[in-house]
């Protein structure tokens, strides 16, 4: 049952945007596997599920290999360490960080491989993003103030 599960959530965070426990609760509920919060944290782990830029902003899971979850968390890192503001003019993201440190955020951020991000352009503690949209520049900042703020 727990094998069938796992497909079912893996199926489940690649066609729907799953922020929370309680919607993959339910997403799994609808498809006849009812389960406890404690059984979705145990699922979580096992698969190695993180939490990943949505839609206007919001977080969803994703699946990682393993050596994709522990280059991601360690460009969080850089990115919680490096981090010190953030601004944009329209699709033009503006990050500011620790002295000699851009380089280092820029590469962490074109790693991460979002889809809004074009690419990026650092120098020594500022890092110009170029953005596809407006709009993706604020779905960027809210993904990227999650990261730093953990």
């Amino acid at each position: 049952m727990r094998v069938k599960r796992h497909e079912k959530i893996i199926e489940l965070i690649e066609k729907y945007d799953i922020e929370t426990q309680d919607e993959l609760s339910e997403h799994l509920k609808e498809e006849g596997f009812p389960v406890t919060q404690a059984t979705i944290s145990r699922d979580i782990r096992k698969l190695s599920l993180s939490k990943v830029p949505g839609k206007e902003g919001r977080q969803k899971y994703a699946l990682l290999s393993g050596q994709d979850h522990k280059m991601a968390e360690k460009y969080e890192g850089i990115l919680r360490e490096a981090f010190v503001s953030m601004d944009c003019a329209q699709n033009i993201l503006v990050i500011k960080t620790v002295s000699g440190m851009a380089m280092a955020v820029a590469a962490a951020l074109d790693n991460i491989d979002w889809k809004e991000i074009v690419g990026c352009i650092a120098g020594d503690d500022t890092i110009l993003c170029a953005i596809r949209t407006a709009e993706d520049t604020r779905t960027v900042m809210e993904a990227l103030e999650k990261i730093v703020r953990r």
